[in-house]
């Protein structure tokens, strides 16, 4: 691998004229992670979720500050006391095939989601209908009133409510779409996709971007400047640093924290916060197995983890790089409460807690891990966490695997001795854990739609409440009451919070705050 990076490297120094000139139009992006999934209703990661935002579009466009616009769509009228909302898509849409889009595909694309995403969810429980009632006018019939439904549908992460034709919206939502065809700035290729290397997307010349506003993230005007966009998957990370600080490649999306002083001081990259919220780790847990379908199990679990140690293990001592003091809601944000969480600093005492996990009933099962070790930021916190339940006196069973294999594992509801699984390490953005209505680790009704099938429904009420409410003031009572029941039962175990900069060239202009997007971006010769 860092031959190949530096032979490409090389390969763009000896490169003549012309060549360099081409070069100007075509982006080299080192995602996180290899692009496993490609259907982003289907997987709710983020290297899916970034290769969604290049392909796809949605009918709302959320900005920077979180404010949603419409996007495909040119409008919306809202009726019946909020019951009714007819919604009506712009002029000169396009899938990449070439046929128009419809409202019907609209429709369905949005049932599909519905069924997946934890926003689409709720959505879904207060609709009666999504219709088309011509081609191009999408109906919404609630049973309640929704009045986020344009937040619901401008998504701009995890799990991204995209559009695509009716035939492969169809798809069940459990099983992957056959192939990708969107109706966004760029074209995915498949002929050119090659597992853990390289993916391929080409300019779509039939996207029409919306002629009013200014670009910001998914809103506005969304206009793609370059020909072609390349992922460049680099597991190792010197090696992407490498690459990036000879040319070969244009916009590293996660540099190792600990080389982030040698890339500062290249006059050549920025080295820029995009997202001030942050990567928030999160320790999942299969309730469905023991041990973690008791309660008591996973409290004691999560009185034994310090997310000091976690963030040390994934940005170093530097503490304005992390947060210790991380509950349900992302730190800083309106719903954050340090309700029931221990003190910054607290000190796990394991002797007492290994003799509390052996009152709570853990009787020395094994326990499964599954750790992503192609991904730095997840197997430093999955080392940590994995010691921690050894000092506890767990069985552990450490599976490394890389980052694809395991987003496909983790859908396995059998038991371990089967091919399923006990507990795993994965982070969140911090826009995703804003509002309980976004936060997926916060969907426990037992059902298929949540990894980990936790069953709490007392969740599920907390959350419509909060859906219910309408003063901040109120709302804020109501996530206070959800991360006191989420320390009781814990659905899930926040391992902290780390500042995630990304590095690219400085040739490369326009880059916007938020997610990764493509749009807006040039690059100078």
């Amino acid at each position: 691998m860092q031959r190949r990076a530096l032979l490409a490297a090389t390969a763009a120094l000896a490169a003549p004229r012309s060549a360099r000139a081409q070069h100007q139009y075509v982006l080299r992006f080192v995602p996180y992670a290899d692009l496993a999934v490609t259907d982003p209703v289907w997987s709710s990661t983020l290297s899916t979720r970034t290769h969604a935002l290049a392909v796809f579009d949605t009918l709302y466009g959320t900005a920077a500050d979180t404010s949603v616009q419409p996007q495909m769509v040119a409008g919306h009228v809202v009726e019946a006391d909020g019951l009714r909302w007819r919604l009506t898509l712009r002029d000169g849409l396009r899938f990449h095939d070439g046929t128009p889009v419809l409202a019907r595909d609209c429709a369905a694309s949005i049932r599909r989601w519905g069924r997946r995403d934890v926003f689409g969810q709720l959505l879904a429980e207060a609709t009666e209908e999504i219709a088309a009632l011509d081609d191009r006018t999408i109906l919404f019939q609630l049973k309640r009133r929704f009045p986020l439904l344009p937040a619901a549908l401008g998504r701009a992460s995890t799990q991204v409510p995209v559009i695509m034709p009716e035939r492969l919206a169809l798809t069940d939502p459990f099983t992957q779409v056959p192939e990708v065809i969107g109706s966004g700035p760029y074209r995915f290729l498949p002929e050119e996709r090659v597992a853990g290397a390289r993916v391929g997307y080409a300019r779509h010349a039939g996207y029409v971007p919306r002629p009013d506003g200014r670009p910001d993230q998914t809103a506005g005007p969304r206009i793609a400047h370059f020909e072609r966009i390349e992922f460049h998957v680099i597991p190792d990370a010197a090696t992407a640093a490498a690459a990036l600080q000879s040319g070969a490649v244009d916009w590293v999306e996660q540099p190792l924290i600990d080389l982030l002083p040698v890339l500062r001081r290249s006059r050549d990259i920025a080295v820029e916060v995009k997202d001030s919220t942050g990567m928030v780790g999160h320790l999942r847990l299969n309730h469905l197995h023991p041990p973690f379908d008791r309660p008591a199990v996973r409290r004691v679990l999560l009185q034994a983890i310090s997310q000091a140690d976690c963030m040390i293990a994934v940005a170093g001592n530097e503490r304005t790089m992390w947060s210790d003091r991380v509950g349900i809601f992302a730190p800083g944000t309106p719903m954050a409460t340090d309700a029931g969480l221990p003190p910054s600093g607290t000190r796990p005492d394991l002797p007492s807690l290994r003799r509390a996990l052996a009152e709570a009933g853990y009787a020395g099962e094994r326990v499964v891990m599954l750790a992503a070790a192609d991904v730095p930021r997840i197997s430093a916190v999955c080392e940590v966490t994995a010691e921690v339940m050894r000092r506890l006196g767990m069985n552990i069973d450490y599976v490394a695997m890389d980052f694809g294999t395991l987003n496909q594992r983790i859908t396995n509801r059998r038991p371990p001795a089967e091919g399923g699984w006990n507990c795993y390490c994965t982070y969140v953005v911090g826009p995703d854990i804003t509002i309980p209505a976004t936060q997926t680790g916060l969907r426990a009704n037992g059902s298929a739609f949540s990894v980990g099938w936790a069953n709490i429904p007392a969740l599920d009420v907390l959350r419509n409440r909060w859906l219910e409410a309408e003063k901040l003031a109120a709302q804020q009572v109501i996530c206070r009451e959800i991360q006191l029941l989420c320390r009781e039962e814990v659905p899930f175990i926040p391992l902290g919070q780390y500042i995630q900069p990304v590095a690219f060239r400085r040739n490369l202009t326009g880059m916007m705050a938020g997610v990764p997007v493509f749009t807006g971006l040039r690059k100078e010769a």
